[in-house]
């Protein structure tokens, strides 16, 4: 794992940038931007209606919001809604540098019981393909079930000639984020009974907009290769246990198409629209972390709500754990329109 070494103090130092996303699973307006993309179509893998963080009896993709960071060194992404805790995967793929795969290769690190390779190209199928203009650099992957119910998550390079690192990053309880080594966290929520509804033949479309809780994930921008300029591309998905059956739920949505089955088959660029979405070099984040409803501007509607968050944990605009005086002397001092 030698590429992907990286300083405590720099991590240290690129995590003050964004003190205020605290990766747990649940969206933390000030840190995060707009929503960048909501999901259309209804999921085929179960409605969650458990509501808690654990156990969850469905899987779906709602809704993404991301950060760009790229002075604090770190991409952020909130991926509201679910995944079954019987071990379904949370499959996801970040474009960020020239090269890559844009059909998923077979002989990339072993990491997940082989399940990257396992979407790969073989002697007998044309392996998972992305649209055009998506090509992976960077792989992540987590699940959760047992008893108690775990979640555990690993990452792997995707290199355009294959190989390179990964492995297991580690293991944690629902709502708590898998911190690894190299600085990558990853942390899963499973209390959403919003969202899209069940995919049943009649009812095939809905509505993810708006969901705040399930999969959050921090990367270190040197771990998955960014360059240190452009844009970065992010696809998202949910897959079978083996990494072998992929639902109707990904990123771009499909308009309330069915499951997709074998990943190995599958090509998103046969699917009508665009199967990932783009974080801006710009940042994605939100600029104005003292507008708490996201309408523009500082004012009296986000006073209220820092009041009634007062002595929590949020919105807590300076990161130091608390709501307190210090949020509302920095909220005073944004009052008005948000500059661009």
């Amino acid at each position: 794992m030698k590429t992907f070494i990286l300083s405590a103090a720099a991590l240290a130092c690129a995590a003050s940038a964004h003190a205020q996303i605290v990766v747990d699973g649940t969206l933390d307006p000030t840190g995060y931007g707009p929503e960048l993309w909501a999901q259309d179509t209804a999921t085929q893998f179960g409605n969650a209606t458990d509501g808690l963080a654990g156990q969850c009896n469905g899987s779906e993709i709602n809704n993404l919001h991301a950060s760009l960071d790229v002075q604090g060194g770190f991409l952020y992404l909130f991926i509201g809604g679910n995944l079954e805790s019987n071990f379904n995967k949370f499959e996801l793929f970040i474009d960020c540098a020239p090269g890559g795969q844009n059909t998923v290769r077979a002989d990339n690190p072993d990491v997940d019981f082989n399940g990257l390779n396992r979407m790969g190209v073989d002697a007998n199928n044309p392996g998972l393909t992305f649209d055009a203009g998506f090509e992976a650099d960077f792989y992540v992957t987590t699940t959760n079930g047992g008893g108690p119910i775990t979640c555990y998550a690993n990452i792997a390079q995707m290199l355009t000639t294959g190989g390179g690192s990964g492995g297991y990053i580690g293991s944690a309880a629902p709502g708590s984020a898998i911190v690894s080594q190299v600085g990558v966290e990853i942390a899963t929520n499973n209390s959403n009974t919003a969202g899209v509804p069940a995919y049943d033949g009649t009812t095939t479309t809905g509505s993810g907009s708006g969901c705040s809780t399930g999969i959050e994930v921090k990367l270190p921008l040197n771990i998955i290769g960014y360059p240190g300029t452009g844009d970065i591309k992010v696809m998202a998905m949910v897959n079978g246990g083996g990494h072998d059956y992929l639902s109707n739920q990904f990123t771009g949505g499909c308009n309330g198409c069915p499951n997709l089955a074998e990943p190995r088959l599958v090509n998103f660029e046969a699917i009508p629209g665009v199967q990932f979405v783009t974080v801006s070099a710009g940042g994605g984040g939100n600029s104005c972390p003292a507008d708490l409803d996201n309408d523009g501007e500082v004012g009296g509607a986000d006073l209220g709500v820092l009041l009634a968050g007062w002595g929590g944990a949020s919105p807590d605009l300076d990161g130091d754990g608390s709501v307190g005086g210090s949020d509302l002397g920095a909220m005073l001092a944004a009052w008005g329109s948000c500059q661009p």
